[in-house]
């Protein structure tokens, strides 16, 4: 146990500075009245209500991980689909890839007020913009993995038989896994992002409407832990996306 901590604080005693160095800045800025003390509390009252709210907000971090967990599931489906179709098809790739990317230009936040009048339910405008903004990162990610194969790998798929289901499985998916789980990872930060901004406007459980709420009601004091707990909460997540990246492909650099 000690070893691992003294590897952690090793990896990480950088970022573990920055962060030190941040807090300090806002304790210094706001313990002293440097800024709006309204809009900027004490560190103390941030802490009080971060203790005093932490069991609502677990309950929030549930709501919204209920919506967030499917969304993901499907963004990932669906771009492994349309990115193993597309990056194997050559004419189809050019001629529906500058369709996809003038799509994926558009950001959700444009759509969101079409989703949430549209859709039949919260719940489902929720799951539609999810998928929206995390699905594009993991397609061209598929796209670009495929495309970038190694010829080799190929040939043995051939010299080896391997037709259909097996060729992919066994040799397009793993050789394009590194760009495809990068691809992924990088698109996860802005669902977070978005599911946070869906619930501002149409929740009523979740970690964007106990932000809103409280920040409506003025107590800001509860915005800012409810701040801290969705960074802390998404710090956790992304690293454990990293580790299970780090997992599938420890036959990389």
């Amino acid at each position: 146990m000690m070893k691992v901590t003294q590897t952690f604080f090793r990896k990480y005693r950088i970022t573990i500075l920055v962060y030190i160095g941040i807090i300090a800045l806002y304790a210094f800025v706001a313990n002293n009245r440097l800024v709006n003390a309204f809009l900027f509390p004490t560190t103390t009252a941030i802490c009080k209500a971060f203790l005093g709210d932490l069991n609502v907000m677990r309950l929030n971090l549930i709501a919204s991980l209920s919506i967030l967990t499917p969304a993901i599931l499907i963004s990932l489906i669906l771009a492994l689909i349309i990115g193993i179709i597309m990056g194997s098809n050559k004419g189809l790739r050019e001629a529906l890839h500058p369709v996809l990317y003038t799509i994926s230009v558009v950001p959700s936040i444009l759509l969101s007020p079409f989703a949430l009048l549209l859709a039949p339910s919260f719940r489902m405008a929720s799951l539609f913009l999810i998928v929206y903004e995390s699905i594009w990162s993991t397609v061209f990610g598929t796209i670009t993995g495929i495309m970038t194969i190694d010829k080799r790998y190929l040939d043995k798929a051939d010299v080896l038989k391997l037709r259909g289901l097996k060729r992919y499985l066994y040799v397009i998916l793993p050789a394009a896994s590194p760009s495809i789980i990068s691809g992924f990872i990088n698109s996860l930060s802005g669902t977070f992002v978005m599911l946070v901004y869906a619930e501002m406007y149409g929740a009523e459980y979740g970690m964007g409407y106990y932000v809103r709420q409280n920040a409506a009601l003025g107590l800001y004091d509860r915005t800012w832990a409810g701040f801290i707990f969705m960074i802390i909460v998404l710090v956790i997540v992304m690293q454990c996306f990293e580790k299970i990246r780090n997992r599938i492909l420890h036959w990389t650099m």
